[in-house]
């Protein structure tokens, strides 16, 4: 087991114009990439929307995306159609599907993207692409994304911990990525302790551990799952935190 972990926050965002074509101003910060990693992730990002703003209507034709709300209120188009999405809801994109987010509510609207290469043949398969809005991970989570999407994407889930405890998550067979949501603490990897709060992630290359443990006002995180084939290599550890180049 490695001392490994990718560690980023969104308190020094990039300002964007015109995201995806659409007029108006929206934030960005990138959590993590491929590099460092050896699952097929293509990046760990997060995103925001001023009142009104707009994500532009797009469509991918290598990768599929997973949407997770984490605060404010919006309207997710797929394929033409709106679906109304709210914090803690989780929106699977599958390959080809033509999709754009605009903001509804009164106040900002953040959200983080988990976007993987999809295994399908965008050739053939584009017309066979299927995507799903899932309200509510905490009423409907654990949701295993492959039953929407065809990469390597598995469980997704929102995840409490009391005051105190711990848990341990072990990259063996997978790489997970951690986005705190609510509360805060610590998490160990080998002989590093990173300080958790609201809009940190941390992302556990394969071969590593953390051991999370909540402070004083619990902790809340959103918890993704990537397979990774057996034969991949032990991650290597670049030391760095705040993510990789």
């Amino acid at each position: 087991m490695r001392d490994a972990v990718v560690s980023a926050d969104v308190h020094a965002p990039a300002d964007v114009y015109g995201v995806h074509a659409a007029e108006g101003h929206s934030r960005w910060a990138c959590l993590s990439r491929r590099a460092g990693l050896h699952g097929a992730w293509e990046a760990v990002e997060w995103a925001w929307l001023p009142p009104r703003g707009v994500s532009g209507e797009h469509r991918h034709t290598r990768t599929e995306e997973l949407y997770f709300i984490v605060s404010g209120r919006g309207e997710i188009t797929l394929d033409g159609r709106p679906y109304p999405v709210r914090a803690a809801d989780v929106v699977l994109t599958g390959l080809g599907t033509r999709h754009a987010l605009r903001n509804t509510g009164d106040g900002p609207l953040a959200w983080l993207v988990i976007e993987v290469p999809a295994t399908a043949d965008p050739r053939k398969d584009l017309a066979m692409a299927t995507s799903a809005v899932i309200p509510d991970l905490y009423d409907n989570g654990p949701v295993d994304a492959s039953t929407v999407l065809t990469g390597a994407l598995r469980t997704v889930r929102l995840a409490r911990l009391l005051p105190a405890d711990e848990t341990r998550i072990g990259a063996e067979g997978a790489e997970h990525t951690v986005f705190v949501t609510d509360g805060g603490g610590t998490a160990r990897a080998g002989g590093t302790t990173v300080p958790l709060a609201a809009g940190r992630s941390l992302t556990l290359p394969l071969g590593s551990a953390a051991e999370l443990r909540a402070g004083s006002r619990g902790l809340e995180y959103f918890h993704a799952v990537l397979a990774v084939p057996h034969t991949a290599p032990a991650a290597e550890h670049t030391g760095r935190e705040g993510g990789p180049e």
